[in-house]
């Protein structure tokens, strides 16, 4: 019996070149998303680390504001209803300044009030707010190869 020839023959050189192609292409989509998720890790941490530094300086500056007030519930009694003598002893306005980084404070203002019946507030927050320190000037470039 004879062996008849396909003209559609399929070479075994053909599915293992393809075979190769798609294993490269899974490594190489591997070692991408490696790569990928530790960028990611490393930015979740620096991410992390500001909040916490933030919250703790928030924290010392709400302690920071509760020793004002209870300066001025103080000094609220020594005036004994006197305006002018409470703002002489306490001024008219208040501020603080909180370092979170090297590059960003904190910065908090008071607004010092005279209560006016039993109640009524010693302070008024008028800044809480992150600010910056210096000019951040980006590198733009792009680094190719020429």
């Amino acid at each position: 019996m004879a062996k008849k020839k396909s003209a559609f023959g399929v070479n075994i050189g053909s599915s293992s070149l393809l075979l190769i192609f798609v294993v490269l292409c899974l490594v190489s989509f591997a070692a991408l998303s490696i790569v990928s998720s530790n960028a990611d890790f490393k930015l979740g941490q620096k991410v992390m680390d500001r909040t916490e530094r933030y919250y703790e300086v928030s924290n010392q500056a709400q302690e920071a504001i509760a020793g004002v007030d209870e300066a001025l519930v103080a000094a609220y009694k020594d005036a004994n209803g006197d305006e002018e003598a409470y703002f002489a002893k306490v001024g008219h306005t208040s501020s603080f300044e909180f370092q979170i980084s090297d590059l960003q404070n904190l910065e908090i203002s008071l607004e010092i009030l005279y209560p006016e019946k039993a109640g009524d507030p010693f302070y008024r927050i008028t800044k809480y707010k992150v600010v910056t320190n210096e000019n951040i000037t980006y590198d733009n470039t792009l680094n190719l190869f020429q």
